[in-house]
């Protein structure tokens, strides 16, 4: 065995016969993705009695398997010292409280002082993951909860939890207007049609299913505190959503409408809002499957300093103008 690549040997059960070869070798080895063993058997690391295989071939059950799961480097970013709010930790996950601020992922132009980089550094073996590990993201100025997987068999079962929309992620959300109850936006996502780096309600099937519920956890005179918990995991979905529905989230740069303030508002209101300049959402609280045994795990963090300072404005403003409309 050569030091990128790690020999499986394994025979396919009777239950398997009629199936295809990517279907049985997702429930024969579950470490893996199937979109890992499909590019493996396209590039000819995987071997059935002996031959070269195709991934929707049929499979009568018994065949003997050779699989060479390639285990290089999946991620080759350079690890940084960057602090981690760790959460929870075990063999298999961690989950973090990310800081508003601090990007996920890299990209165009930005190669350094992400989360990657700093799971990197506290964990070198995740660099054998792709990703390293990262099986959902945050916005960069959304702050809050995120699980990481540790294995390859964890990635997938977390991977397949979102895509089963078993996974619970609840957010809290700052928004714009007095709303009087809670509900549900049920419309598509996708990529706005003239401006590439914003996403926008699209129909079907340009656009993906979206289904976003919302809840009000405290009102004020011209904002609201709401609760949302997704069932999808579209990009920007909470605020695309909220816009929608013409409650948009404060501080929110790119779907927002810019600053408002009640008539009256005091001017710890108004400074508190003007110097507020991110998208005030918050992953507030995570709940997921053990990829391991299947318990389950549940995690919250707090709201970061600057939206409780927020509400904190919003509550004495709320406050004294109902003191004035008393006198």
């Amino acid at each position: 065995m050569d030091q990128d690549h790690e020999s499986r040997r394994a025979r396919l059960p009777p239950e398997a016969a009629g199936r295809r070869l990517d279907q049985a070798l997702a429930g024969l080895f579950p470490e893996f993705s199937r979109s890992r063993l499909t590019a493996w058997i396209k590039s000819g690391d995987v071997r059935v009695d002996g031959a070269a295989a195709a991934p929707r071939q049929i499979v009568r059950g018994g065949e003997a398997v050779t699989l060479r799961a390639r285990t290089s480097d999946e991620v080759t970013l350079a690890p940084e010292a960057i602090a981690l709010d760790i959460r929870y930790e075990d063999a298999d996950v961690i989950v973090v409280n990310k800081p508003a601020g601090l990007t996920v992922h890299p990209g165009a132009g930005q190669h350094a002082g992400t989360l990657q980089n700093a799971l990197l550094h506290h964990d070198p073996e995740l660099a054998k993951i792709p990703r390293a590990g990262i099986v959902h993201r945050l916005d960069k100025d959304t702050s809050g909860v995120m699980v990481v997987a540790r294995s390859l068999r964890a990635h997938t079962a977390l991977v397949e939890q979102l895509q089963a929309r078993a996974m619970h992620r609840q957010y809290l959300a700052i928004v714009y207007g007095s709303m009087i109850a809670g509900g549900s936006v049920d419309a598509p996502i996708g990529r706005h049609p003239r401006d590439r780096l914003k996403q926008a309600i699209v129909e079907e099937p340009a656009g993906k299913p979206a289904v976003t519920h919302y809840r009000v956890r405290e009102r004020f005179r011209a904002h609201t505190l709401i609760e949302c918990r997704l069932e999808t995991g579209r990009t920007h979905q909470i605020r695309v959503h909220m816009a929608h529905v013409k409650h948009a989230l404060v501080g929110d740069q790119t779907y927002g409408t810019g600053l408002k303030l009640p008539k009256g508002a005091t001017p710890e209101l108004g400074q508190a809002m003007r110097a507020f300049r991110r998208q005030a959402l918050h992953a507030e609280t995570l709940e997921f499957a053990h990829p391991a045994d299947g318990r389950a795990i549940r995690t919250s963090a707090e709201m970061p300093a600057d939206m409780q300072a927020l509400l904190a404005a919003l509550r004495a403003d709320t406050q004294a103008s109902e003191i004035s409309r008393s006198s």
